[in-house]
């Protein structure tokens, strides 16, 4: 059995879940209410230890002050998953891009938009890896697993110009 880590860091999106696992790294960061989420079990260890990093750098970017993470990250999904997830760990903090976009990166087809939308909402390294940075064709903001408001208020941190778009 694979021991998994947890903390809980205060942020101005609301209370923070992290999870690591024994070599330190990151494996997933969720919010309050978020679909999918992950909920503290049972057999879980309570350690602040392997987060010390992690919450430098969380508090750093909620301060305006750190633009890129630099955390080891260990989050499991499929060849696909982890196409779209190196995808979003390639946009640029205060940018925004599409779905359609994304899909391009990595070579699938404009078919895969859906497929990729999916995969974008099973991301569970909210914030650290930027899924708040993808939004519609159209520019809305869609589809985000914490919320679009955490969405919104994310873009607005980053000076994102698409951040105002309803």
């Amino acid at each position: 059995m694979t021991t998994v880590y947890w903390t809980r860091l205060d942020a101005p999106v609301g209370r923070l879940l992290l999870t690591a696992d024994a070599d330190g790294a990151l494996t997933s960061l969720s919010v309050p209410g978020q679909k999918g989420g992950r909920t503290v079990r049972e057999d879980w260890r309570h350690d602040g230890g392997p987060f010390r990093a992690a919450a430098d750098q969380l508090t750093a970017y909620f301060a305006g002050e750190l633009k890129e993470f630099r955390l080891p990250l260990s989050a499991h999904g499929t060849e696909f998953r982890q196409q779209v997830w190196a995808a979003l760990d390639e946009v640029p903090y205060g940018a925004t891009v599409t779905y359609g976009q994304i899909a391009a990166r990595i070579g699938a087809s404009r078919a895969a938009v859906r497929a990729v939308g999916g995969a974008i909402g099973a991301n569970p390294l909210l914030i650290v890896r930027p899924c708040h940075r993808v939004i519609g064709a159209n520019g809305a903001m869609t589809g985000y697993a914490g919320g679009v408001e955490r969405k919104v208020w994310l873009l607005t941190l980053e000076g994102a110009p698409a951040a105002g778009t309803p």
